[in-house]
This record gives structure tokens, C-alpha cells and sequence, in this order.
């Protein structure tokens, strides 16, 4: 019998824990690339991968993480596999490259210029930190900053528009992407209809139809799916479609039921007219994986963040995760029955695939959307602030709960901060803002 591995060395030196499961996600991921989805085979290939490493290594040594893939590649080929184990040498080529290109800075994916225009722009509205809103919600300001700051990202989508019709004959796809809970949905509902004021004929094209069963997602050691990455969606009929759909040909899309989580085996016919322009609303628009077999002068993709620009009371600046967590709590318990806490233990698997999969590429966007809303904190908190004492409570000494608990902490320390603010506050919030996504009352059929 061969060692058992317990460590493993990472690229920069660092030994970590060996973790299976890891290689078992990596070879599914791979398949499911490819319309693969055997979560038992991947496991009876994970084990002859480790059963390989054992025979190899002793208990002097180590392996490294690029001599784990190498292997996982061999244990694929030799099995049969060699779409997948393409399909996986693909990935590590494209992690390679996003590597290589942070080290030598030529991928730069920190916003600064819209950081700096936000920052300018909260310092002339007197909103930089808690403390300056907290002075504006007192002296019954908030209407006036509610109006300031929906101009503001009114007038961002304004120049989203021009920019798609400067390009407009060349067209046929437009892609709006970004982390959770960005607002991609209105800004969606908001591009399209400027383009349409302007003559173009536009269409959305939902990809949320092409989710594989959510019973073939990897889960965590809780039982929590994880449908957050790209492999969660049919990626191989999403490129066949969307080739269709270049060509100028009709398609039959799936329909998936959130309810029970599987796909209803029925189909919609969607068939535009030829020179309209589709709307792709999704996570994943700027990962290359998704929309390959559509050509890059055919495509306008437009990248949403919350580029919040506010000091808290200790002087440090709110995380823009932070707002889009509260914003997703919310709206999953006003409109898709997922209670505040199940959206916060589940949140380690958005921040992962955000990380990997999104935030990295936001360099490669034709134009770039900053939804933050100076005015949404005090009002996101007459929604939630009252769901999170429980919690706090409920998972303190939860060691096995430690993230979501810590994220909890930040929060609510934050939401504690926010002066209140009224009913007649929120009434003052026009039906078209984006902020109406999450908190409902909205003009737009956004759920």
C-alpha cells in the first residue's frame, strides 16, 4: 500500500492540505465543459488519481500541485476520456496565461478610473462616508440624493447606448455581465430600451433555460449546491445555439424549472428577425467558454459592478461585495423563497466563482457599468437588518460556520452604523431604479 498523501505544494512553495474533492470538482468541471455530468465517475477517476500520487510519493515528500494535473491528465487519457482530459489541459492553459498576465501587469482588473469618477463624484454629494450620509438622511436630504445618484447611473447608460450603436452594423450580440447582484437585470430592461428609442430592434435571450439539473452540481460538505460557475450551464448548447443564432437561424430553447431545479424537456422557439440585436443577461459573459463560437467583432460586452466609493466609521472602505451580498439576500427572500441566512452560507461559492470565472476579466469589456447607489445602505437596511441578530447568534461558536459568520459580523456592524431610514425615504425611490430589483415595487419585470 502506498502513502497516504496528506500535503500538497501550491506554485508559490506553500504546503497545503491534500483535499481530494478538489481533483474530483476539477475532473468534473472539465466534463461538464464538454455536456458531461457523472459525478460518480469523476470520483472513481479522482480515486485512481490518488491512488497514482500514493504509489509515487513517500512520506518525505510531496507532490506539487502542477505534477497533481499532470497526472490527472494521464489517469484521463488512459481511461478513455480524451474530450475531457482536452477539455481540462484547455483550463490549465487559460489559468497559465491569466497568471502570467497579472505578474507581468499587462491584465489589469482593478477599475481605477471608475473608482476615481465615484469617489469624485461622493465627495461633491457629501457622501464619502457613513458619517456624511448619515448627516444627509438627519437633515431629510435622502430624496435629493436618491435623484442625484439615479441621474448619475442613468447617464453611465446613456453612454453604454452610444457606444452599442456606434458599432451597430456589426452587431448581433450584446452581453451584460457581472458578479451577483450587480443589477445586470435592470440595466438589461434599461440598454434595451434606449436602443429601441434610438430604432433598433432588440430581443433578450434568457440563459438561465440552459442550467444543467441542479442535482448534477458538485456540493459542499453542507449539502449547498454549487451552481455558481460556469459548468453549471450547458455550455456546448449554448455555443451551438448562439452559432445558430449568428447565422441568422431560429433555435429551440430549454426550459428549466427553478421550482424543482431540472430542465421541463419542453422547449421555446426563439427566432429573430435578421439584424436584431440579442440581449445576453448572464454571470459568465465575459468567460471566453461561453460565447466562443461567436465572433469577437459581433459581440458588445458590457461589465456591471458596485463601485461603491464610502468610508465606514472606522475609516476603512465598504467592501463592494458587501452591498451586492445584501442587495442578493434580500431579493432571495422576497422572490425566490431563500432565506437571508441560507443566501449568506451559500455566498462562499459566489465569492469563489467570482474570483475565478468574472472579476478577472472585467478588463476584457467594451464598457464598463458602475451600479452602486449612494443612497441603497439605509434602505437596504429596513429590509434586513432585523434578520441578522439570529444568525449572529445562532452560528457564533460554529467553527464549521466561521465564514458565513464573519460576513454576518461585517454586515451588520456596517448596517448598524446607517442612520434609519423612513417609510416616506423609500416611497421617495422611483419605480425605475435599480435598486428596485432587490427591494420590489419595481417597473420592470425583473423576478
Amino acid at each position: 500500500m502506498g502513502n497516504e498523501i496528506r500535503t500538497i505544494i501550491k506554485r508559490n512553495g506553500e504546503v497545503a492540505p491534500f483535499d481530494r474533492e478538489k481533483i474530483t470538482v476539477a475532473i468534473y468541471k472539465a466534463a461538464a465543459a464538454i455536456g458531461g455530468h457523472d459525478r460518480e465517475l469523476s470520483e472513481r477517476l479522482s480515486d485512481e488519481v490518488v491512488a497514482a500520487l500514493e504509489g509515487t510519493y513517500t512520506e518525505e515528500s510531496s507532490p506539487t500541485v502542477e505534477e497533481t494535473q499532470d497526472i490527472v491528465e494521464r489517469i484521463l487519457i488512459k481511461n478513455g476520456h480524451a474530450r475531457t482530459a482536452k477539455s481540462y489541459i484547455l483550463y490549465r492553459s487559460n489559468r497559465a496565461r491569466m497568471r502570467s498576465l497579472r505578474q507581468s501587469d499587462k491584465l489589469e482588473y482593478v477599475p481605477y478610473k471608475q473608482m476615481w469618477q465615484a469617489l469624485d463624484w461622493a465627495v461633491e454629494q457629501g457622501c464619502q462616508t457613513v458619517d456624511g450620509l448619515n448627516e444627509i438622511i438627519g437633515t431629510g436630504r435622502l430624496g435629493e440624493l436618491i435623484e442625484a445618484s439615479d441621474a448619475r447611473y442613468e447617464s453611465i447608460l446613456d453612454g453604454a447606448a452610444a457606444a452599442i450603436l456606434e458599432r451597430r452594423d456589426d452587431l448581433r450580440f450584446i452581453i451584460v455581465a457581472g458578479p451577483s447582484s450587480s443589477g445586470k437585470t435592470t440595466t438589461t430592461h434599461k440598454i434595451m430600451h434606449r436602443l429601441q428609442a434610438a430604432g433598433a430592434d432588440v430581443i433578450p435571450l434568457a440563459l438561465d433555460n440552459y442550467f444543467f439539473d441542479l442535482e448534477l452540481h458538485p456540493k459542499d460538505e453542507f449539502g449547498d449546491y454549487d451552481f455558481e460557475t460556469p459548468e453549471a450551464l450547458d455550455l456546448p448548447l449554448i455555443n451551438e445555439h448562439l452559432s445558430e443564432l449568428d447565422r441568422g437561424r431560429g433555435i429551440d430553447v430549454p426550459v428549466y424549472d427553478f421550482k424543482s431545479g431540472k430542465r421541463t424537456g419542453e422547449t421555446t422557439r426563439f427566432e429573430p428577425e435578421k439584424g436584431t440585436l440579442i440581449l445576453l443577461d448572464t454571470l459568465h459573459g465575459l468567460y471566453d467558454g461561453l460565447t466562443a463560437s461567436v465572433a469577437a467583432e459581433h459581440k458588445f460586452k458590457i461589465y456591471i459592478e458596485t463601485i461603491a466609493q464610502l468610508k465606514n466609521s472606522s475609516g476603512r472602505y465598504v467592501r463592494w461585495t458587501d452591498i451586492r451580498l445584501l442587495r442578493r439576500m434580500i431579493r432571495d427572500s422576497k422572490f425566490r423563497a431563500y432565506s437571508p441566512e441560507k443566501t449568506i452560507l451559500h455566498w462562499h461559492f459566489v465569492r469563489r466563482s467570482e474570483l475565478k470565472h468574472i472579476i478577472p476579466f472585467q478588463s476584457l469589456a467594451d464598457y464598463q457599468v458602475n451600479s452602486a447607489l449612494a443612497y441603497e445602505l439605509p434602505l437596504l437596511e429596513r429590509h434586513l437588518g432585523h434578520h441578522l441578530a439570529p444568525f449572529l447568534e445562532k452560528w457564533r461558536d460554529r467553527e464549521e460556520r466561521l465564514d458565513g459568520y464573519l460576513r454576518a459580523r461585517r454586515i451588520s456592524d456596517l448596517l448598524e452604523s446607517i442612520a434609519d431610514a423612513s417609510a416616506s425615504d423609500e416611497a421617495k425611490v422611483p419605480a425605475t431604479s435599480l435598486l428596485r430589483e432587490f427591494i420590489g415595487g419595481g417597473a420592470y419585470d425583473v423576478h
